[in-house]
């Protein structure tokens, strides 16, 4: 296969990756927040603790719309701010016992959703998955 072959194999992959994330995120979010501040979130879930720049970097979103929504969720205590103990005027953000809560949820709901689709899967396939998402992350999304 050539590289171009390749990449539009890899687009397309993409795509459907960002369509079942926004999909189930519709069906998991809770509707006190938007799905950006979902999103938000879900980074900070796996991410943390983050920094208000690299949040902002991972959304493509200015950091002013960055620290609006971070503002809103601390209002709603999802998220908390934490001062950096060897830097005092750097700041992390991270989730707050209700933000762990609700995105603990979140993620146990998807992880339902998860085990239904791959419920067929045979384990010699379960093995080839694993192998084929670890080849991806260490050659594509490092």
């Amino acid at each position: 296969m050539d590289s171009n072959a390749l990449f539009r194999k890899f687009v397309a992959f993409t795509v459907s990756v960002h369509e079942m994330t926004n999909e189930m995120a519709k069906e998991v979010r809770s509707e006190a927040i938007t799905l950006v501040q979902y999103k938000i979130l879900q980074y900070i879930a796996v991410s943390q603790p983050v920094t208000l720049s690299e949040i902002s970097d991972c959304m493509h979103m200015s950091m002013p719309n960055t620290s609006r929504e971070l503002k809103k969720l601390s209002e709603k205590q999802l998220c908390e701010k934490v001062a950096d103990n060897e830097d005092r005027r750097k700041q992390f953000i991270r989730l707050s016992a209700k933000g762990e809560a609700m995105m603990n949820d979140a993620f146990q709901r998807i992880e339902a959703r998860f085990a239904e689709r791959v419920g067929a899967i045979s384990p010699d396939e379960m093995k080839e998955i694993e192998r084929a998402l670890d080849l991806l992350r260490a050659k594509v999304f490092y």
